[in-house]
């Protein structure tokens, strides 16, 4: 039987959902989150479904536990659940979990300041700034990002031929910029944007391999980027990221920036060091910025840092009872 109780801080980043779910945790084996996360997908999946979709949770709900480093010098490792899966890692969620935990006192970093994170795709610092009990912004130095592929042709009912980018943050993600049919987001509904996600992100993964070359766990293009013009004059670029099912994140999407100043930086369009002010489909922004040009596995690769802010909003406890038909979830698409 799978029956638990799961206590909950709710809140968002930038006007995403975060659920850090600080009870109910399954001893997953492994020595790494990498590992871990394995473990948790071929054992325990139903309690990301049964906390992130209806009833309990909907289309855009994103969440993550908890657990001790895995490595010598880290302070703590997060599990990343949302409806689209178990993810490698998560941008906002990380600075939301990161604000949480530390506004509650369910982690004591090392070092004021900074919190050492080992999540499933590797080693994430966070900087942050607390005033008095409340964490005002973070600041995450995410793993090393690169672009993968570079003007893939594609052919789709919606729009035509397309051409696209994809490029690594910590998932994958199709990046499609304004070109053809497609004037960029601001001449775009959100209902059409998820209409048009599922089937590039289809034609995508039919044609060009995505895997990690380091880890081959890591792989598929589950993110599709659309990109256009920002509503606000302080912002480099606007975005609107698809991932799950039917959902546009609402905030600027932590892996998303990421992947996408990779694709900049390659293309000779961003500088390290320089601002990048990335903003979300509702218009809140985060900080972005090159902090170190390396590589993977000889590939040309950044390591980027994002910048946000997150925003708790309540606290719940969730019971999950198989006696109950939707327990574990559903989604009316």
């Amino acid at each position: 039987m799978n029956r638990g109780t799961f206590f909950c801080i709710d809140g968002h980043t930038c006007g995403n959902p975060v659920r850090l779910v600080t009870s109910g945790h399954p001893n997953l084996r492994g020595a790494t989150m990498a590992d871990k996360r394995q473990h948790f997908l071929a054992e325990f999946d139903w309690i990301r479904k049964a906390l992130m979709f209806e009833p309990r949770g909907h289309d855009m709900m994103s969440g993550a536990f908890l657990y001790p480093p895995c490595s010598d010098d880290g302070d703590v490792s997060i599990l990343f659940i949302e409806t689209s899966g178990c993810l490698p890692m998560c941008g906002h969620g990380t600075i939301g979990t990161v604000t949480f935990a530390l506004e509650q006192g369910l982690i004591h970093p090392q070092e004021m300041g900074l919190v050492k994170i080992d999540t499933p795709a590797g080693r994430v610092d966070a900087q942050y700034e607390m005033h008095q009990d409340k964490v005002k912004w973070v600041r995450l130095v995410n793993v090393p990002a690169f672009l993968a592929h570079t003007d893939v042709t594609i052919e789709t009912e919606a729009l035509g031929e397309l051409s696209v980018d994809i490029a690594y943050g910590g998932n994958f993600y199709i990046i499609v910029e304004p070109q053809g049919n497609f004037k960029g987001i601001e001449s775009t509904d959100a209902d059409t944007l998820i209409k048009m996600s599922r089937e590039v992100r289809t034609v995508v993964n039919a044609t060009v391999k995505c895997i990690h070359p380091e880890s081959a766990h890591v792989h598929g293009a589950s993110h599709v980027l659309w990109t256009g013009k920002p509503q606000n004059d302080d912002s480099t670029s606007a975005n609107a990221v698809f991932y799950g099912d039917k959902a546009i994140d609402r905030s600027p999407c932590g892996t998303g920036t990421s992947a996408r100043m990779a694709q900049l930086y390659a293309k000779g369009h961003l500088k390290p060091q320089q601002d990048f002010i990335h903003e979300s489909y509702i218009g809140s922004q985060f900080i972005g910025r090159v902090e170190e040009v390396t590589e993977v596995a000889g590939k040309l690769a950044i390591r980027p840092s994002i910048q946000g802010w997150a925003v708790r909003t309540g606290t719940n406890c969730i019971t999950v009872d198989d006696d109950d038909p939707y327990a574990f979830g559903f989604q009316v698409i």
